[in-house]
């Protein structure tokens, strides 16, 4: 479990509220809490927490249509929804939004503790891909535009020769953008010009 990650804990409750602080914390998670889907959308940014623990049925805004809202917005961190039994169709629905998991009430703190460590195993991954995806972004922004011309062909596997049929120019010429794209990159080989093109379109928008 990391203990330098946020969860956000969004319910109605006051008591749900305290008792869910008190237990993450005790496993050393920070936690923020919050009474309304409302205020917690007035009041931060998801991106700042690794998970958010909300109820499906609250006053105003339900967990479901926060769900969809930080679906609209295009927040990545994990949402886990609490649910009643009356409720699992509409959880299985917000999952199918985009939700993490769903726990159904009564839970224990077992059920609890393993549905946030998978959340947050999900978002440390998404965390290190974004990162991968900043950097590789801008390493190829070190890059001419004929150089990155070169690049999206090279990663398509293609040859210097038909490189240099494409762009008009002589293969000698694409070998030596070739040499610089790799000293520009860092990188000493054509998989490792994939992967860093690979993790730059991972930060495309989808």
């Amino acid at each position: 479990m990391p203990h330098d990650a946020t969860v956000f804990v969004v319910d109605d409750h006051d008591g749900v509220r305290a008792s869910l602080r008190a237990f993450l914390e005790a496993v050393g998670l920070h936690v923020a809490d919050y009474a309304s889907a409302d205020v917690f959308l007035e009041q931060t940014t998801a991106e700042r927490g690794d998970c958010i623990l909300v109820d499906m049925r609250m006053p105003g805004m339900t967990g479901l249509e926060l769900r969809e809202e930080l679906t609209r917005r295009g927040s990545a961190v994990p949402v886990i929804i609490i649910t009643g039994h009356a409720d699992v169709s509409l959880a299985v629905k917000a999952m199918k939004a985009g939700a993490a998991d769903f726990i159904e009430k009564p839970y224990d703190n077992d059920t609890l503790l393993d549905s946030v460590r998978r959340a947050l195993e999900v978002s440390g991954h998404a965390r290190v891909q974004a990162e991968e995806a900043k950097a590789a972004t801008g390493l190829i922004m070190l890059l001419t535009d004929r150089e990155r011309d070169v690049l999206s062909r090279l990663v398509l596997g293609q040859s210097n020769k038909i490189v240099a049929h494409e762009l008009g120019i002589s293969p000698r010429t694409v070998e030596v953008h070739r040499a610089r794209i790799q000293s520009k990159l860092q990188v000493r080989g054509l998989s490792d010009l994939v992967r860093i093109v690979h993790a730059a379109e991972m930060r495309e928008p989808v």
